[in-house]
C-alpha cells in the first residue's frame, strides 16, 4: 500500500472486517461507505463468511449514521437456480439494504479490466491454451462491463437521492458467452482462434480444480 502514488490524499484506516469496534471505528464521521469486501478465499462456509462480514459492516453503518452504502455485488438472474457464489452476492446485498441505511448496490456480470477475477482468469486460460476441453459453464451468456464503467457508477451513485434504496443490474451493451468472449480476448491480443470444447461431465470440484491448474 506505501507504493500506491494516492497515499498521500487518503486516510487509511487498518483494521479487522470481523472485529465490530474496528469497523464501527472506520465509519466514523462517514457520509457514503462503500462496500467491497468478499470472502471467497475463505476455505470452508464462505457464504457464512460473507454474511458475518455483511452483518457487522451493516451495524456499524447504522450506529455511526452512515448516509448511504453502495455496494459491487453480481447479476443474478430471477429466473434461474443461483450458484452459491452469486446467492452469497445477493444475500450480502440484501443484508445491507436491510440495514436501515440506504443502500445502493450494483449488480456487475463480468468485469473486463486489470485486477477483476474473472476477467484475469479469462485472461489466462486463453493466453495458455490453445486447445481446452472445458466445463458447459462456459456456455452461459453473460453481459461484460469495463472497469472504468463500474468505476463511474460506482462513483455516480453517491450523489442518488438517499430516499433510493435497491439493487440495480450494470453492463455493457453487448451479451456473449464466456466462450465467446475468450476467442474475442484471443483475436484482440493477437491469438489464434482456441479450440474449445465444452463438456457436460466437469464437476464444480473438477471445474475449479482445472482453473487453478492453468491460472495463478
Amino acid at each position: 500500500l506505501k507504493y500506491q502514488p494516492w497515499l498521500n490524499l487518503v486516510e487509511v484506516f487498518e483494521g479487522d472486517a470481523t472485529n465490530p469496534t474496528a469497523v464501527s471505528a472506520s465509519l466514523k464521521s462517514v457520509d457514503v461507505a462503500y462496500y467491497l469486501l468478499h470472502a471467497l478465499m475463505a476455505k470452508t462456509d464462505f457464504e457464512l463468511k460473507e454474511a458475518e462480514l455483511a452483518s457487522i459492516f451493516a451495524s456499524a453503518a447504522k450506529s455511526q449514521k452512515v448516509k448511504r452504502i453502495i455496494y459491487l455485488g453480481g447479476i443474478a438472474s430471477a429466473d434461474s437456480e443461483l450458484s452459491p457464489h452469486l446467492k452469497s452476492r445477493a444475500d450480502t446485498g440484501e443484508i445491507l439494504r436491510n440495514s436501515g441505511v440506504p443502500t445502493i448496490e450494483l449488480r456487475a456480470g463480468v468485469v473486463i479490466g486489470s485486477g477483476s477475477a474473472s476477467f484475469e482468469m479469462l485472461r489466462y486460460l486463453t493466453e495458455r491454451l490453445p486447445f481446452m476441453i472445458t466445463p458447459k459453464w462456459l456456455n452461459v451468456r453473460i453481459q461484460p462491463i469495463a472497469v472504468r464503467d463500474v468505476l463511474r457508477y460506482l462513483v455516480g451513485a453517491a450523489a442518488i437521492d438517499q430516499k433510493i434504496s435497491g439493487h440495480f443490474d450494470i453492463g455493457g451493451p453487448d451479451i456473449f458467452s464466456y466462450k465467446e468472449m475468450m476467442q474475442r480476448y484471443a483475436e484482440a491480443a493477437g491469438l489464434r482462434k482456441r479450440i474449445i470444447i465444452p463438456v457436460p461431465v466437469m464437476t464444480p470440484k473438477l471445474s475449479s480444480g482445472w482453473v487453478g491448474l492453468v491460472t495463478p
